[in-house]
């Protein structure tokens, strides 16, 4: 990661506390799981 995708980053997601961040990732997680077993579904495995 170069210094400027670092600074990018910070700038967007450094006032983030930790509790909005653990949401966040359970949210995304909660999302993937969803679409995965859409793929799974369209794809006749289920």
């Amino acid at each position: 990661m170069s210094s400027a995708q670092f600074y990018k980053w910070r700038a967007k997601f450094g006032g983030i506390d930790a509790s909005l961040m653990k949401r966040l990732k359970k949210m995304y997680a909660e999302e993937r799981l969803v679409a995965e077993i859409r793929k799974e579904a369209l794809e006749g495995k289920l």
